[in-house]
């Protein structure tokens, strides 16, 4: 059911079989099969799910090409609540392992917020990340174009780029790297520095070599209509004309309610085995959070398994039922 703050104190004494933390397409996934499991489930959702903002989702099987992101939450939510899950707004603050159970501080409610703790003997991570956008004084000329025809992944949108007159936007010579593999797509690249940071001599040969101009000037505004971006206009008035931008400037990984457990990571991912378990056997990862690709069709698949293990975890460890009616009285008395 979807838990309130009025409906709250009927769940505080439950222990849940698994709390997932995340309501995106991972999280989602998670938990319509734990229930599928007939497990008991949670998902503690904060709402910012990387692909709400997504426009349209182009490479989820099954799907119309011009599905939005909301539209696959909204389908999945209603979905994970007819089996019988449970769903909060909530923003986890801290997870303390307690030993046989994990004990789940939530934040609900951003003005006025109230303080509950839940508890559960697994936790699923599907909290994911967020990426960082140009930092220009009006953000909403930004979020005018993120997520249209200004990308963030190479992998999801590289074909849409192709042939294209592209943008290239970084916050580090790393991360312009991308250009490189952006190149396989199109061959009109620009890379703009931002104003953020300067670049190696060797950097520059390396875009001279493949004829890419590199724009050094910080950012006034992105140019466009209809939430299509044409183009940027730097703080001199000078006006580059693009078709498309990508985005290359890291993510914010939602997992600092992890940081008390110690957890082998790579970079700022968890690192799991073929199951999206972690280092800590009843602590899962999924989606954007563990190492692999930032895919909508990953993270559903990541849920699945890691909804399967856990099941599979207190299946061995409770056993078959026993249709006691059957069973020998000589078996009964041994």
């Amino acid at each position: 059911m979807k838990l309130t703050k009025e409906n709250l104190s009927q769940r505080l004494d439950h222990i849940y079989d698994v709390i997932v933390v995340g309501g995106g397409a991972g999280g989602l996934s998670a938990g319509i099969y734990l229930q599928r499991y007939l497990l008991s489930s949670l998902i503690i959702d904060k709402g910012k799910a990387r692909s709400l903002w997504m426009q349209e989702l182009h490479n989820y099987v099954g799907l119309p090409t011009d599905t939005p992101g909301r539209n696959l939450l909204k389908q999945g939510k209603e979905d994970y609540l007819s089996l019988g899950g449970d769903f909060l707004n909530g923003y986890v603050e801290e997870i303390i392992d307690e030993g046989e159970t994990f004990a789940i501080h939530v934040k609900i409610g951003r003005q006025n917020s109230t303080y509950q703790v839940f508890r559960a003997k697994y936790i699923i991570a599907a909290s994911g990340i967020i990426d960082y956008l140009p930092a220009l004084e009006n953000m909403q000329n930004v979020f005018d174009y993120a997520g249209y025809n200004m990308h963030v992944c190479l992998i999801c949108d590289g074909y849409e780029m192709a042939d294209k007159k592209v943008g290239v936007f970084g916050n580090s010579e790393g991360s312009l790297q991308v250009a490189f593999s952006l190149g396989w797509f199109t061959p009109y690249i620009t890379l703009f520095t931002q104003g953020l940071f300067d670049v190696s001599p060797e950097f520059r040969q390396k875009l001279q070599e493949h004829g890419y101009p590199l724009v050094e000037k910080p950012i006034k505004q992105f140019l466009g209509e209809n939430h299509q971006m044409t183009g940027v206009e730097l703080v001199d008035g000078e006006i580059v004309e693009l078709e498309a931008g990508l985005v290359s400037m890291g993510s914010k990984y939602h997992a600092d309610y992890l940081e008390g457990i110690n957890l082998e990571r790579q970079g700022g991912n968890l690192i799991t085995d073929k199951m999206a378990r972690t280092s800590h056997p009843r602590i899962f990862a999924i989606g954007d959070l563990k190492v692999g690709l930032n895919q909508v069709v990953i993270a559903a698949a990541d849920g699945a398994l890691a909804a399967t293990q856990i099941w599979r975890d207190i299946r061995r460890a409770t056993g078959a039922k026993r249709w006691q009616e059957n069973i020998p009285a000589s078996v009964t008395k041994g």
